[in-house]
């Protein structure tokens, strides 16, 4: 793991990833919005929050045992949400 590098952001949570493992917090239509950026979106939300630097930063997706059959990242019928920026 690169800290303080492109991949990982020293931050005070000591936390470098953003999984299911964080107990994310759904929207009520089930849906789970994740904040990368440098600032808490507020404890509440701190599980879906992954401490990001301040300017420009390279968003990683780690993929594990992608299927093979539809919807398959492989073979395009599966692609990631988009990363919305919001100011």
């Amino acid at each position: 793991m690169v800290v303080g590098g492109w991949w990982c952001v020293p931050n005070a949570l000591n936390k470098f990833t953003v999984s299911p493992r964080d107990h994310l917090k759904s929207n009520p239509d089930g849906s789970i919005t994740l904040y990368f950026q440098a600032e808490s979106p507020g404890k509440a939300l701190e599980p879906n929050w992954l401490p990001a630097l301040k300017g420009n930063f390279i968003p990683m997706m780690r993929m594990y045992g992608p299927r093979t059959k539809n919807p398959s990242i492989l073979d395009g019928t599966w692609e990631p949400p988009p990363i919305v920026k919001v100011q």
